[in-house]
């Protein structure tokens, strides 16, 4: 119910500005559906239902993206979430999410100085000989200064907005209940898994709120490319490093996005794509530890046709089986085996209720659209997204690291098109899915599992007497119970609990009636206002009882 989104009252105010959002870009209804509405007009809140004409022409994508940018920074970062889930949202929905731009004004130097200053445990300047009090990039979160240290080494301060965090708590504790009302109210937006969409937000934008988390996952990809000198990623001082400070190399270079400066500087694009393409695949096929948003905007080009990888806010993460199953799947698609694509989905969707019979028919015609097609031919994020959308179509939710890695896909390969129009996607996976495939099925490895599973077989057999003596003295001591609910009887004998207390109050409330009727007539004892006192008290004891089950009723009239 709503009143328990508007339990705490400190976050009504906010609750009110996302509902005049959500109505102005034409969401009214959904804002009464939820209840909303009624609520904040009770609390003395005046809701203005007017659209303006200009929002009433934009398609429904648009109208979502624009009304997350107006609800503030932490809506920005769900919708760049949820341009990471290509398996719920299509391509025109996703493409609205990704223009989504994490952007701020600056706030003053002055107004960072006291947090600065507690952080490093001393003035900025007895750190740094030199600091730019302009702000290289602000941010929703953060935004980056530009320092000198003592030694000369120029470093970037990347400083957390002070009094960023309850905020950010108060609009996820607002999510989650919208989320619970969204299921509740709005059956239809089931499919797009609210709660755990919002789940998989909470998580991640509390890790982007711990900078020093950031640093270690860069330190992490440093070290699996420290044979890789063509790759660059910015060295972290843990000295002045924290919750609220991250201190790490600047790294002079060319931005992803400026191509046109690529040119000027005589760097090799063509090199630049595959060295990117090659970094990227690393990380996911062999590290398994990967940068989960590769965009232009978080790639630095260097001289001598390196790349320097950037913000390792958003990072993913994936099993060695997870891998194994995706090098399985890209293979298949690219060697145009439909069985071990079907396959592979199958596992992935678990426990989901999913019709095989009619999704193999549909992986089969998916894969032959591509045979004979040269591999140079071959775009692998397109098909990526088809097959992701024939998942939509069969209610097939990819687990959020899948999710991830999706997007990564897709991202690196617009990434790689834009420096090279001839990139081939294909051509540079191919090896290293081969490498996967053939590192599953190496003799080690092979035996390595083996001896996994037996080990746990083996562990299985050994502690069967003792639980089997364990059931044994249960049943002797007669604390052995099998429970049996059937959910239909569960209900019925919840109505009859209820019915039961029902009738005992009332039953109580015709005995007090009966009584105390019978004191108001007897003289003598206490009185109050020239009326016997018991005899009131049992009157008020009978109206409070008569509004409980008056009141029990119409709820469970409404459940």
């Amino acid at each position: 119910m709503l009143w328990q989104a508007i339990s705490a009252v400190r976050d009504l105010g906010r609750l009110h500005d996302i509902a005049s959002v959500l109505i102005r870009y034409g969401f009214g209804d959904l804002v009464r559906r939820i209840g909303m509405a009624g609520a904040l007009e009770r609390a003395g809140r005046a809701l203005h239902w007017h659209e303006p004409e200009e929002l009433a022409r934009l398609e429904p994508p648009a109208r979502v993206r624009r009304a997350l940018e107006e609800m503030g920074p932490s809506f920005v970062k769900l919708g760049q979430i949820l341009a990471t889930r290509v398996d719920l949202f299509s391509a025109e929905w996703i493409a609205e999410f990704s223009k989504l731009q994490d952007m701020a004004p600056a706030l003053a130097f002055a107004e960072l100085l006291p947090q600065l200053t507690e952080d490093l445990g001393e003035p900025p300047e007895a750190v740094f000989p030199r600091l730019e009090p302009e702000a290289l990039a602000a941010a929703s979160l953060a935004q980056v200064h530009r320092a000198w240290l003592p030694d000369g080494t120029a470093v970037i301060l990347k400083v957390r907005r002070p009094g960023i965090r309850p905020i950010v708590e108060a609009d996820l504790r607002l999510l989650s209940r919208l989320a619970e009302i969204f299921e509740a109210e709005a059956p239809e937006l089931g499919r797009y898994r609210p709660r755990e969409v919002v789940r998989q937000f909470t998580l991640s934008l509390r890790r982007e709120l711990d900078f020093s988390a950031e640093g270690r996952s860069a330190e992490r990809i440093a070290a699996n490319f420290a044979a890789h000198p063509e790759i660059i990623v910015p060295c972290i001082h843990w000295p002045w490093t924290c919750e609220r400070l991250n201190v790490q190399d600047y790294i002079e270079g060319i931005h992803g996005r400026d191509l046109y400066a690529v040119e000027s500087a005589g760097l090799d694009r063509k090199q630049l794509a595959r060295r990117g393409a090659q970094a990227v695949l690393k990380m996911i096929l062999e590290d398994g530890f990967f940068h989960a948003d590769p965009h232009p905007g978080n790639v630095i080009y260097v001289p001598d046709n390196r790349i320097a990888f950037i913000d390792f806010g958003m990072v993913g993460r994936l099993s060695e089986e997870r891998r194994y199953q995706l090098a399985v799947l890209l293979h298949g698609l690219v060697s145009h085996d439909a069985e071990k694509v079907a396959e592979v989905l199958l596992d992935w969707s678990g426990g989901a209720q999913i019709d095989s019979e009619t999704l193999q028919p549909e992986i089969d015609a998916f894969v032959d659209q591509y045979h004979g097609v040269p591999l140079k031919n071959l775009d692998l994020g397109a098909m990526l997204s088809d097959l992701v959308a024939i998942l939509r179509e069969h209610g097939l939710v990819l687990p959020p690291d899948l999710a991830l890695l999706i997007k990564a896909f897709i991202t690196l390969e617009g990434l790689g098109r834009q420096l090279d129009p001839d990139f081939e996607m294909v051509g540079e996976a191919t090896p290293f899915l081969e490498q996967v495939l053939l590192a599953h099925a190496a003799p080690g490895a092979v035996v390595q599992r083996g001896w996994r599973t037996l080990s746990s077989a083996l562990a299985l057999i050994a502690g069967l007497p003792q639980d089997l003596r364990r059931l044994l003295q249960s049943a002797r001591r007669g604390k052995l119970q099998v429970q049996v609910e059937v959910l239909p009887l569960k209900h019925f004998g919840d109505q009859l609990d209820r019915a039961a207390s029902r009738l005992t109050v009332g039953i109580i409330i015709a005995a007090l009636i009966v009584g105390s009727s019978i004191i108001m007539t007897v003289p003598g004892g206490p009185t109050w206002l020239g009326l016997p006192f018991l005899g009131l008290l049992g009157f008020v004891a009978t109206v409070i009882g008569g509004i409980w089950v008056l009141f029990s009723i119409w709820r469970g009239g409404k459940g």
